[in-house]
């Protein structure tokens, strides 16, 4: 018989974390769900008071992510997987954001990441095996309008994780970072922080609206499939893009770069280096 696995789960009240926390719990494993308000797990962990154990974390607070990540090993033990899920959306042109709202952003987004991924780290290297799911977005290849600074932390972060997993891989630690599309997560609603809108901006905003539309994407638990999958494989993919409609806009958008170098290539290849 296999023994359970251990989660340790950013962001997982609500969204892709809490998809993952339901789904990782109906496999039998065992789950730490972090969030800033664990309140929203307490009836799941009614139905699983042995196996889903909430831990209140602001994952921007590096001594508190330190403090959570030790009394989740105690708690069981070990940790096998990882999610880095935890993050909002800032949402509003550069112009409009405030210093405060662009470093409170990379705090919890790209900081909070970090953080949790040092304080883990030296327990997966004792176990000599865990894997890091680091949730990006498949947008953190390039930005749009309006969500640069997402676009941007999730960039930041997508670029560390492929630093840190040739850096942990002698340790037999994996680390995957998971590319999702637009799910029903919440991230536009209550996972905002909006800037003050300029008036100057107001047409760009029109012609956003229209392009994004009003649906809000499938719900987050039909991608928690695709994550269990993900965590059951011997050797996973270093990315991983999770949406079939995000797939071919993935695709469109390398195509689109690639032939952008392709049609100045005779300028690139003036200089020597």
């Amino acid at each position: 018989m296999v023994d359970p696995r251990v989660w340790f789960i950013t962001g997982a009240t609500r969204g892709l974390g809490r998809a993952i926390t339901e789904a990782a719990l109906a496999t039998g494993d065992r789950v730490i769900g972090a969030a800033r308000d664990v309140g929203p797990l307490a009836e799941l962990a009614g139905r699983h008071p042995d196996t889903l154990v909430g831990l209140p974390l602001d994952v921007a607070d590096r001594a508190a992510v330190e403090q959570v990540v030790d009394r989740a090993v105690a708690t069981f033990g070990r940790l096998d997987v990882v999610v880095n899920n935890a993050g909002g959306l800032l949402l509003g042109m550069l112009e409009e954001t405030t210093e405060e709202q662009i470093r409170r952003h990379f705090d919890a987004n790209f900081f909070g990441a970090v953080w949790v991924t040092q304080a883990v780290v030296p327990h997966l290297r004792a176990q000599g095996a865990g894997h890091l799911l680091q949730v990006t977005s498949m947008g953190s290849g390039g930005g749009v309008a309006s969500v640069g600074f997402y676009a941007a932390g999730k960039a930041a972060l997508d670029a560390l994780s492929q630093s840190i997993a040739m850096e942990l891989e002698p340790f037999g630690i994996k680390v995957t970072i998971v590319q999702p599309g637009g799910y029903d997560t919440g991230l536009y609603t209550v996972g905002t922080t909006a800037t003050t809108p300029h008036p100057a901006y107001e047409p760009l905003r029109a012609k956003l609206a229209e392009l994004w539309g009003d649906d809000a994407g499938p719900a987050p638990e039909t991608a928690a499939p695709v994550i269990m999958t993900l965590a059951d494989l011997p050797n996973p993919p270093l990315r991983l893009i999770v949406g079939s409609r995000s797939y071919d806009i993935v695709q469109q958008m390398e195509q689109t770069r690639v032939e952008e170098y392709r049609a100045w290539e005779h300028l690139s290849r003036q200089a020597p280096g």
